[in-house]
């Protein structure tokens, strides 16, 4: 990145959408996410929670023990996280996470950061790029998140 480049342009960072509740798995410590293809970003990606609720897996323990005393917001940026790695499933004696599927590729985060106040944002498929405004918005709330 140039140093002379505003770190609010957002060019350094992507957003990347996640259905409730895996959204706030994520901020749990849910790692990886699971996508059906490859996911060609590697960086830092704001977290946006969906706007769909998928009501039949609250129930499961692994989901309801990360979501237990937590909010689900929906449509909105959540935290940021750096993805470092998407390898596709490499079986149960490699990639030993409860949370890795099978037959999926696994975007690996680290570096997760919960915002304190969600932020209203409409999301897409695949790593899309924020408007500056949002960047800026995410940047109050993180300021230390930085390329």
């Amino acid at each position: 990145m140039n140093p002379t480049t505003d770190v609010s342009e957002g060019d350094w960072v992507r957003g990347i959408t996640i259905g409730q509740p895996w959204a706030t798995c994520i901020l749990a410590g849910k790692s990886p996410e699971n996508r059906p293809r490859p996911w060609p970003w590697r960086g830092w990606v704001l977290i946006h929670a969906g706007r769909r609720l998928e009501r039949s897996v609250l129930r499961d323990p692994l989901v309801a023990t990360a979501i237990c005393g937590r909010d689900l917001p929906l449509g909105a940026v959540i935290g940021a996280a750096r993805r470092i790695d998407c390898h596709p499933d490499q079986g149960s004696e490699r990639c030993t996470s409860p949370w890795a599927h099978r037959d999926a590729h696994h975007l690996v985060l680290a570096d997760v950061q919960e915002l304190a106040l969600p932020i209203p944002a409409r999301g897409q498929l695949g790593p899309w790029k924020l408007s500056s405004d949002l960047v800026a918005r995410v940047l109050q709330q993180l300021p230390r998140l930085r390329p």
